[in-house]
This record gives C-alpha cells, structure tokens and sequence, in this order.
C-alpha cells in the first residue's frame, strides 16, 4: 500500500517539474520576444514628433473698424479685442530617407488645414529630396520663418498680400547636401504650385514656378553667422474678362491706367513676376546677440481695380497689372544675458510705383486707394519667460500714402495698433 503511495507522490512531482520545465522554457522564448516588441514600439513611437502653439493676444487700435494687417480686420464696431491668433498642432513621422507633416491651425474662427505634406531624401548622397502637398511657398525669408519664432507679430504687409497664408499645393525639389558635409551650407528649392493657395481649388491650366537659392555660414568661434538668398516667383492666372489696364501717358501727360480691350485677352494669362533678396546678420557681442535682418521684393502684380491681394479665385473683373516693390527691416538686439529682447521693424509695400502721392485719384485715371503705398514702424519687446512661453509686446505705427484728390486718403489713417501676446510652445 505504502509503495503505491511512494509510487504516486513520485509521480505527481515528476509531472509538476516537467510542467514547470515547460512553462521556463516558454518563458525564456516569451521574453525576446516581448522585448523585441517593445523595441519595435519605442522605434516607432521615436518616429513620431508632436508640437504646437497658441498665442492668445489682446489687441488695441486707433479707430474703430479699421482694415488691418495686424492679425485681421477690425470689426465695424470694434477697436479693442481679444482673440486666439494662432492654435498650432503639428504631426511628424520621420524615418531616415522620409517625412511625413500635417498641421492644422484652431482659432475661434475655426480649424483650417496649414501643412500636409510628404517629402523623400534620396539615399545616395541624401541631398537630393522632393517634397509634395501643402508647404510654404518657398521664396524669400519671411514667408517660409516659423511664426512661433518670428519676433514680431506678423510678417510684413508685401508679405500678405501677394503671399496670402504663406502656404501653396504642389510640389518641390530640394539640393541640400547632409550636415556632416563642408557644402550644407547652400540649399536651393524650386517647385510648381497652383498659384491660389492651400485652401483653394486651381482654376486655371497655369502652374507657378518659385525658387530660391540660399547660403548659410557662421565664423569657426560662431560668434558671427550670416545667410544670403535670391528668390524667383514666374506665374500668373487665367484672365477671365477681355479688358486688362496697364500704365501710361494720356494725351495729357498724365500717368493712368490704359486700357486694352482685345478679344484675344480673354483666357490668356496674366503675368505674375517677382524677383527677391534677402540677408541675414547676427553678432554675439558680449551685451548681447544682435540680428540684422532684411528682404526686398519687386515685381509685377496682376489684380483688381482696388486691391492688389493675391487672387485665390477665377477674379471676375478686368485685369490690372501694376509693379510694385517692397521690403522689411528687422533690428533685434538681445540685453545681455537676460531674457529680455528689443524688436525695431520697418517695412514698406508700394503696389504702384509708376504713381504716387496726388496723381492718385485723379478723375479718368482709375487709380484708386489699390494704388496706395503704406509704411509701417514697429517696435516691440519680449520676454522669453522660459523655454516654453513668451510675452511679446508690439506697437504698429501704420502710415499711408496721402492724395488730395482720393476720398478718405486725404489725411493718414489712424490705424495703430497695439498687441500684447503670450505663446505658450511645447
């Protein structure tokens, strides 16, 4: 009776340990496994970079109801008010060769789609890439510079008018060497882009070709850094009318808009040509980093009678082609140490530089407030409070061109404006 006990517990603990033998070694094949999964995990969640902004401001102008570049537009009844100006989220999935980009922008007046793109590096020399979607145009300094780093509150007044939200839908090729490479410091991007912007439809069978060539260097102490750039921008749109003005003398040797009203015009295109420059300075001087910064803009600009924006639509009146010219000046100046910065801004947007001053809103010309030229002063300051927020505040001293002979340009607009802003960045 005793031996069959013996027997059985014998038996019992044989099966117990070869139970336990086998549940070890699927354990031992269990644990590579998990954390090979959880290293293919964390590579893909390293991939995966999320930022954004907001910049909540309160706003002040000089009159009520004033048309602005300060942010938008005063209501008619308004000239004090808060506002959410920017609300960034921005997704990126990078591997080595590839990139993948979508940000959107939330305000109190909705949610709008900023950048939604794609871009692949060839993996040979991994300085050739090509980039499809939503994007920044890329011409210039200003128009492609982050508004979460910018140190004013907006891009000048050229810059938004015949650059409108910044951002186009097509596609681009870069040559940028790596930055182990001594020639990382020239880039050239040149692209073809419908021409009306990131949230509009084409209309047309045109397709706008931009560049830009640049060359960034800093000293070996890196106490000194500088970059130089040249921008080309040939495009244009579908005229939709017969009738397209350009300037001239009348028989009475005035300068006015002429007008040329063959068939032959409708459907063609209307030219769209800028020509640009841009250079960056800066100096680590011992009381502080000082920047120096400057574009210049000029071209032609096919618009309406009264505006020269950008069109994002088929425009349904006549054609007006102006030149125009432009620039902006930035002077910042870091105080020592400290988190504090100074910001002196000038710039200048003249849409017709053929006419100025009285010769505007002549009868029979058919110049008009279109045709005026605006000068803007900045001067601002901000506190970088820490890495993650900032407190700018900004004055805008808007002054226009005057005409005795146009109604409500006879005397400068009061049309100031006073911002206060906090960005919260992470």
């Amino acid at each position: 009776m005793l031996n069959k006990i013996y027997t059985s517990i014998l038996a019992s603990l044989i099966a117990v340990a070869f139970a336990n033998n086998i549940k070890a070694q699927e354990l031992e094949d269990t644990i590579p496994s998990a954390i090979a999964k959880i290293q293919s995990d964390l590579e893909l969640l390293k991939r995966i970079k999320i930022s954004g902004y907001i910049q909540p401001q309160f706003q002040w102008a000089d009159s009520v109801g004033i048309a602005s570049y300060a942010g938008g537009n005063f209501g008619s009844s308004t000239d004090k008010r808060f506002m959410l100006r920017r609300g960034r989220i921005k997704i990126a999935y990078e591997t080595l060769y590839t990139q993948f980009v979508f940000q959107i922008d939330a305000t109190e007046k909705g949610i709008a789609i900023k950048d939604l793109y794609g871009k692949f590096t060839e993996p040979w020399l991994g300085a050739f890439s090509i980039t499809a979607g939503i994007m920044n145009r890329p011409f210039g300094y200003e128009i492609g510079y982050s508004s979460s780093l910018r140190e004013s509150p907006e891009r000048g007044r050229m810059s938004q008018i015949i650059f409108p939200g910044e951002r186009d839908l097509g596609a681009m090729l870069t040559f940028q060497m790596p930055k182990t490479s001594r020639f990382n410091f020239l880039k050239i991007d040149a692209g073809l882009y419908n021409g009306t912007g990131s949230t509009a439809v084409d209309f047309d069978k045109q397709k706008d070709f931009i560049s830009h060539i640049a060359i960034n260097k800093s000293t070996v102490s890196e106490k000194i850094s500088y970059g130089l750039g040249l921008s080309y921008y040939n495009g244009g749109w579908r005229q939709g009318r017969k009738n397209v003005y350009t300037m001239g003398l009348d028989t009475l040797n005035q300068t006015t808009f002429q007008l040329n009203s063959d068939t032959v015009n409708y459907g063609q295109i209307a030219k769209r040509q800028y020509y640009g420059a841009d250079a960056q300075l800066n100096f680590d001087f011992p009381f502080g980093v000082t920047t120096l910064r400057a574009e210049y803009i000029q071209g032609q600009q096919p618009s309406s009678s009264s505006s020269t924006t950008s069109a994002s639509t088929q425009p349904s009146g006549d054609t007006y082609l102006r030149n125009f010219n432009g620039a902006y000046f930035y002077f910042l100046q870091n105080i020592f140490r400290t988190k504090h910065q100074i910001i002196v801004k000038y710039d200048w947007y003249d849409p017709n530089t053929k006419v100025k001053g009285d010769e505007i809103g002549v009868s029979g010309t058919k110049l008009s407030a279109g045709d005026i030229k605006y000068t803007t002063l900045g001067l601002g300051w901000v506190y970088h409070w820490d890495s993650n927020v900032k407190i700018t505040a900004y004055y805008d001293m808007v002054s226009n061109e005057t005409s005795k002979n146009l109604s409500g340009y006879v005397t400068d607009i009061k049309d100031n404006v006073f911002t206060l802003r906090v960005q919260y960045k992470f």
